[in-house]
C-alpha cells in the first residue's frame, strides 16, 4: 500500500492495471485531493467478470477449502498489519472520525475475515438426509453445498471496509469468484483492500477483482452480464429495485441490503436521559450516514416535550469537525450534493409545518450539517417516511404501546430499531412486534461478524453476517444413490 496522496490501481485477473484514466478523491472535511483512482470502463468491468468465470470454471477454488482458509488467514493477518495505513486512509477519504474507526468504520470488520476463516474450518459442506424405501429398494440420499459461482458485489461509500469485507469474505469462503466495485466517492479505501489481496495472499488470480468507477454503465455492466451468478448490493432502495430488475433478464441470485428509516420507540417507564443520550449520539454517528441508524424516535405524549429538551441538550454538546481530531464525534457528510440533499430535506419539512428545535444549518468549510432535531412531523411526511442519511431525528408522540408498534411498522422499510423501557420484557415484547432485521433493548449491541444482519419489506432481501452470510453464497444440491 502506498500512503495518501497516492494513485490507486485497478486489480484485474491478479494484475494491478494503471490505464492512465483516474479521477480525484476528495476529503470530504477540506475539499482537498487525497489521491486518483482508476476510472474503470466497460471492458475493465468485462474483463473483470471474465478473469472470475476463467477463476471459477477452471480451478480448484471453488473446491479447496485448505486454500481458501488460507488465503484468508493471509487476508486477516495483513489487514491488522496495516490497520493503522489504512485507518488514515479511511478518514482523510470517507470523513470517518478517528473515534469510530476503532469500532464498524475498521477494527470490527477486519474480524469479519477471522470470522469467515475459522467458520470454513467447522461448515458442513454436507448434510445426511438419511435412507429412505422407494420403488422397491433402499435410497441413501444427501445435500451437497457449492458454491454459486461468479459475484458482483457493488459497495456503497458510508463504510466501504465494513461492507466490503462482509460481503467480499463470506463469498471467498464460499468458494465463490468476486468483482468488487467501490463507491465513486470513496474509491482509495476499496482499491488498497485490492492491493492488500495481491501484494500479501495467495488468493489465484481472478479470484477476486477491485474496480472504481465514475461511470454508472460499469455497474449496469456487472448486473447484468451473464456470466455474473449473484448480485450483492447494499445502497438505497431506489437503485436496489433498477439493480433487481436488470438481474431479473438472466435471473440472477440477489442480496440486496438497502435502506432503513429505523425508529426507536421510548416506553413510558424508560430512562429519559439514557433514551435522548442514545438518540442524539446515534443520529450524529458518521453524520447520520448508516442504513440502521434510528432517525425516527417514538415517544408517549405526556413525556414528549421532556425528551425533547433533553435530547436539544445533548446534541447542543456533540462536537464536530475534523475528523482526523481524536476528540470529534461527527465528521462531515461525503459530499456537497448529500449535504443539500440532506438541507433540503429539512426545509420541506419545516415548510410542510414541522418545528425545527435545533440545528438544520450548513457549516463551512467541508460538508458539515449541524445536528438537526424536528418534531410537529407528521408520520406520514416526507421528513419521517424517507431516508434522509444524515444528522436529523425527528420526534413523534405516541398513545400507547398498540400505537408506537403501528407508527414504527408505517414505512416501507424494516432493517433496524430500538426499544428501551424499565420492563425489560415489556420492551422485548414490543421489539418483537416491530418488522425489522435487528433490533436493540435499552441498548444492546448486535454488530459482529456472527449475526445476521439484513431487512424486511423494502430494506432488502437476504443477510449479511453469521452463517447465513456464507450461506447467501450457496447452492445446495440434492443426491440419491441407490443402497440396495
Amino acid at each position: 500500500m502506498e500512503e495518501q496522496g497516492r494513485r490507486a490501481k485497478l486489480l484485474i485477473d491478479g494484475r494491478l492495471l494503471d490505464d492512465g484514466k483516474t479521477f480525484a478523491s476528495l476529503n470530504p472535511a477540506t475539499g482537498e485531493v487525497v489521491g486518483h483512482a482508476p476510472d474503470a470502463t466497460v471492458a475493465d468491468a468485462e474483463a473483470a467478470v471474465a478473469a472470475a468465470r476463467r477463476a471459477f470454471d477452471t480451478t480448484a477454488w471453488s473446491t479447496d477449502t485448505e486454500l481458501r482458509v488460507r488465503c484468508l488467514d493471509q487476508l486477516h493477518r495483513a489487514l491488522v498489519e496495516h490497520k493503522e495505513e489504512l485507518r488514515e486512509l479511511v478518514i482523510a477519504e470517507v470523513g470517518a472520525p478517528r473515534m469510530i474507526t476503532y469500532g464498524a468504520q475498521l477494527d470490527e470488520p477486519i474480524e469479519i475475515v477471522r470470522y469467515y476463516a475459522d467458520l470454513l474450518k467447522t461448515y458442513p459442506m454436507s448434510e445426511e438426509l438419511g435412507e429412505i424405501e422407494a420403488r422397491g429398494r433402499r435410497h441413501r440420499r444427501w445435500v451437497e453445498k457449492e458454491a454459486t459461482g461468479v459475484v458482483a458485489a457493488v459497495i456503497p461509500y458510508n463504510y466501504p471496509v465494513q461492507i466490503a469485507l462482509a460481503k467480499a469474505a463470506p463469498a471467498l469462503a464460499a468458494g465463490c469468484t468476486v468483482v468488487l466495485k467501490g463507491a465513486p466517492d470513496t474509491p482509495l479505501v476499496t482499491q488498497a483492500l485490492g492491493e492488500l489481496i495481491h501484494q500479501h495472499t495467495d488468493i489465484p488470480p481472478g479470484v477476486i477483482n477491485v474496480l472504481s468507477s465514475t461511470d454508472v454503465a460499469v455497474g449496469e455492466a456487472l448486473t447484468t452480464h451473464p456470466d455474473v451468478d449473484l448480485v450483492t448490493f447494499t445502497g438505497s432502495t431506489a437503485t436496489g429495485r433498477r439493480i433487481m430488475a436488470a438481474a431479473s433478464g438472466t435471473v440472477k441470485k440477489v442480496f440486496l441490503e438497502l435502506g432503513g428509516k429505523s425508529a426507536m420507540v421510548v416506553l413510558d417507564d424508560a430512562d429519559l436521559g439514557l433514551c435522548a443520550m442514545a438518540s442524539a449520539f446515534m443520529i450524529c454517528s458518521h453524520a447520520g450516514q448508516g442504513c440502521a441508524i434510528t432517525s425516527r424516535v417514538l415517544v408517549p405524549r405526556e413525556r414528549h416535550d421532556e425528551l425533547v429538551g433533553q435530547i436539544a441538550g445533548m446534541m447542543a454538546g456533540i462536537n464536530y469537525g475534523d475528523p482526523a481530531d481524536p476528540a470529534v464525534y461527527m465528521g462531515p457528510l461525503i459530499s456537497e450534493r448529500q449535504r443539500d440533499k440532506v438541507h433540503g430535506l429539512v426545509q420541506r419539512a419545516v415548510e410542510a409545518g414541522a418545528t425545527l428545535v435545533a440545528g438544520g444549518q450548513k457549516v463551512d468549510p467541508g460538508h458539515f450539517y449541524q445536528p438537526t432535531l424536528l418534531t410537529g412531523v407528521d408520520p406520514d411526511s416526507e421528513i419521517a417516511q424517507e431516508e434522509v442519511f444524515g444528522p436529523v431525528l425527528v420526534v413523534i408522540p405516541f398513545d400507547d404501546d398498540d400505537d408506537a408498534v403501528r407508527i414504527a411498522n408505517n414505512s416501507i422499510y424494516g432493517l433496524s430499531g430500538a426499544v428501551f423501557g424499565a420492563d425489560e420484557e415489556r420492551a422485548l415484547s414490543v421489539a418483537r412486534r416491530i418488522r425489522t432485521g435487528t433490533m436493540s433493548v435499552n441498548g444492546g449491541y448486535y454488530f459482529g461478524g456472527n449475526a445476521p444482519f439484513g431487512g424486511y419489506k423494502q430494506s432488502g432481501i437476504g443477510r449479511e453476517g453469521g452463517v447465513p452470510g456464507m450461506e447467501e453464497f450457496l447452492e445446495h444440491k440434492t443426491l440419491a444413490t441407490v443402497v440396495s
